[in-house]
């Protein structure tokens, strides 16, 4: 737990996209860094009520993994919920700040 501990700390100081690249591509292997990235994309897909045959044909995660995701989406800590509204406001205050410029 003291370990587990330490790397969500060393997560929690990195300071933007460049930094958890370099911390992701060091820590995980590509493969492990694309399972994540699927998990998230499903999780994304599932909250926008996406049908899992899709999902299938856009990530390549077995129906299997998906219900999983579904599971914990619905039902597990929490976690996905939290980021995905964070997400979700972050984009509207991106949305909501960008300006159009006449060229």
């Amino acid at each position: 737990m003291k370990d587990t501990k330490s790397l969500y700390k060393a997560i929690l100081s990195l300071k933007n996209e460049k930094e958890a690249d370099k911390f992701f591509r060091d820590l995980l292997t590509e493969a492990e860094i694309s399972e994540f990235t699927n998990r998230w994309k499903v999780a994304r897909l599932l909250d926008e009520k996406v049908q899992y045959e899709i999902i299938v044909q856009e990530t390549g995660m077995s129906s299997t993994t998906i219900a999983r995701i579904s599971k914990w989406l619905n039902n597990g800590m929490g976690g996905y919920a939290l980021m995905l509204k964070r997400m979700k406001k972050i984009q509207n205050r991106n949305h909501h700040h960008t300006t159009f410029r006449a060229v």
